[in-house]
């Protein structure tokens, strides 16, 4: 855990500017309020009716607060010489395209459609949602690691972790928020994910429920990778640590959807996190710890509901 602090003490020593930070809470302050009050993803972007209208919706929705953040640094540091290099730019503008394209991806259901039906499509469909968005993610960077940073660095993040205890530590110090959120209504109306099975009309056999987590997991290894790998290695070279800011803040924006207190703490988590990443090169130790919170979020789901009864 001491590393982890060693981590957090050298980003606000040599990176952190107040005025800046408070410009950023306030610009993600002020999207979380257009979306929880104002409907801002569920009415203007939900709604669009075809595909083009829903993939450039979110894509303005992420690409927005990434810039601003890169934007405000001109104001507040020195050395913002990356506004320059083509990468950055190149990178600023193809990211939310990414995100965006996995959010919307669903050239696969014409081929779950082909192969089942019913309850059991929809089960399938949601399983392999979550796999399916992986590879769509990696194919695309693996081409922008192959020409960028092939010479540079490993596949963005996959370097071994050192210590696996302060992740450890940092899960046992999520517990008993999740058991907090776990007694909250809106957090039991989100989770477990796993609780639409009961809704389905087949066997409700473990196997189901297995395979369902599983997949559910590999959400949280393509958002771990984008964010933590892809974005904040890529840019590492580039822009140094300012880049952690602007990730944390796009992180923020893909939770929208999600319970208040979920929204608000993932720019938090996204901070720490890209700390983390950028620090040890690797997105291991921020996936064992996003997983984990994941799964305890689903535990937490199940015994709130059975309390609640």
């Amino acid at each position: 855990m001491n590393t982890i602090i060693k981590y957090i003490s050298d980003y606000y020593n040599r990176t952190f500017h107040p005025v800046y930070f408070c410009l950023i809470l306030l610009l993600v302050g002020s999207l979380i309020y257009l979306n929880y009050w104002h409907g801002l993803e569920l009415n203007y972007i939900l709604s669009g009716d075809t595909w083009i209208k829903r993939f450039t919706g979110y894509y303005l929705l992420y690409c927005t607060p990434l810039a601003i953040g890169f934007v405000l640094q001109l104001f507040f540091y020195k050395d913002c010489s990356y506004f320059k290099n083509r990468w950055f730019w190149v990178i600023l503008f193809i990211s939310p395209a990414i995100f965006s394209l996995r959010v919307n991806f669903d050239l696969h259901e014409y081929y779950i459609t082909q192969l089942w039906s019913g309850d059991e499509q929809v089960f399938w469909t949601r399983c392999l949602n979550w796999i399916v968005r992986v590879l769509v993610l990696v194919v695309l960077i693996f081409f922008i690691w192959f020409i960028k940073d092939k010479k540079n660095q490993p596949f963005y993040g996959i370097k071994a972790l050192g210590r696996a205890r302060p992740y450890w530590l940092m899960l046992c110090l999520m517990a008993p928020m999740i058991v907090l959120a776990s007694t909250q209504p809106d957090f039991l109306a989100m989770y477990p994910k796993a609780q639409f099975i009961n809704g389905l009309h087949f066997s409700q056999e473990i196997w189901r429920w297995v395979v369902y987590e599983i997949c559910y997991g590999f959400d949280f290894v393509s958002i771990e990778f984008f964010f933590r790998g892809f974005l904040i290695l890529a840019l590492l070279n580039i822009c140094g640590k300012q880049c952690i800011v602007p990730v944390a803040c796009f992180y923020c924006t893909i939770h929208f959807g999600k319970p208040l207190g979920e929204a608000i703490s993932s720019f938090w988590g996204g901070l720490l996190l890209g700390i983390v990443s950028f620090n040890t090169r690797s997105i291991w130790g921020g996936l064992m710890v996003h997983l984990g919170i994941a799964w305890m979020m689903e535990v937490g789901g199940w015994l709130g509901a059975l309390l609640k009864k």
